[in-house]
């Protein structure tokens, strides 16, 4: 029984149906499209890909250098680079399967014929070989815009191939006004630090792997400080700061020696490298005093703001780490 109902049900349905197709008016067709019409249309969708494609690759490679400059991290910077030839593959595929045209002809060589109507059907010839790209102004300045875009991406990473190149071309992070940060971003006030206090800083905002980045503050009783006239106001209240790169191998500079009493006048505050023991006086700009280092540490000029707050004068007094990587810079 309810097999036959079933069986029922739908023969209803299919006549329905029927029904239903018989009574629906007749469709009219879509008008015909010029087939030359059509394959403009084609040819303006895959231009406007292409070029499409070419900007994006132009974006991606801005991106990259942006990046590189601001913040280089390895997979943003690998994922900009990628997308920006990803980009311009998928432009040069459709430029080169869509926008230039595909045409394959053999035409059997008549006689040469030097007459008017011969002139006039090899002009016709060259007008029709400058058709098929419609927007040339446009493909043409996304292939400029891309191709300068990505090859200063591909230049730009030259400034990490070593302290020699990569030291000239990119500029520290200190500059004049700068706050001074600890370890997890918060400002260095001056009564953070008692005399013979030492702490390593960064600049606010910078990057703390970059090589200029990290120096050792320390504080020394004010009567002490011999620095040079250049450097009369580079210790307020008696901070220093100095590059926390050692100039003999790169190490860092982790220790603070101080004398263990006021009366003891032998030996002078100073910062000394762990790993060969090399030891700058930091009552005298970072001078050496012992081991293998070939030259001082760079100072970084300090101020105090009317907060309280330890804020760079200026930029170091030197390049960072050893001094076989290259000549410094000036020397205050």
């Amino acid at each position: 029984m309810k097999n036959l109902l079933a069986g029922l049900l739908a023969l209803w349905a299919m006549w329905r149906r029927l029904i239903r197709r018989h009574d629906e008016p007749a469709r009219t067709p879509p008008p015909e499209v010029d087939p030359r019409e059509r394959e403009v249309l084609e040819n303006r969708r895959a231009e406007g890909l292409a070029a499409g494609g070419l900007l994006a690759s132009a974006g991606f490679a801005v991106a990259f250098i942006v990046l590189y400059v601001v913040y280089p991290n390895t997979p943003l910077l690998g994922a900009t680079a990628g997308l920006s030839l990803v980009s311009l593959a998928v432009a040069l595929m459709f430029a080169s399967l869509r926008v230039v045209p595909q045409v394959t002809a053999v035409e059997d060589r008549g006689v040469l014929d030097h007459g008017p109507e011969a002139h006039e059907e090899v002009a016709e010839q060259l007008r029709e070989g400058t058709e098929g790209i419609s927007r040339r102004g446009l493909l043409v300045g996304a292939a400029g815009v891309c191709g300068g875009c990505v090859g200063v991406a591909a230049l730009v990473p030259a400034a990490s191939l070593g302290p020699r190149i990569g030291g000239r071309l990119a500029a520290g992070p200190w500059r004049a006004g700068r706050l001074l940060v600890d370890e997890d971003d918060r400002p260095i006030t001056a009564d953070r630090l008692v005399v013979g206090g030492f702490l390593t800083a960064f600049p606010e905002g910078a990057d703390k792997s970059d090589l200029a980045a990290p120096v050792v503050v320390v504080r020394v009783d004010e009567s002490e400080m011999h620095p040079s006239p250049s450097r009369a106001d580079w210790s307020p209240r008696g901070y220093s700061a100095y590059s926390k790169i050692c100039t003999h191998a790169g190490c860092a500079v982790s220790l603070f020696r101080t004398p263990l009493s006021p009366t003891t006048t032998t030996v002078a505050p100073a910062l000394v490298c762990p790993c060969h023991y090399s030891t700058f006086d930091v009552t005298r700009g970072a001078e050496v005093t012992f081991g293998p280092a070939g030259r001082p540490l760079p100072q970084l000029p300090l101020s105090i703001d009317d907060a309280g707050r330890l804020r760079a004068a200026g930029p170091l007094s030197d390049k960072p780490g050893p001094a076989w990587w290259g000549e410094g810079g000036p020397r205050a």
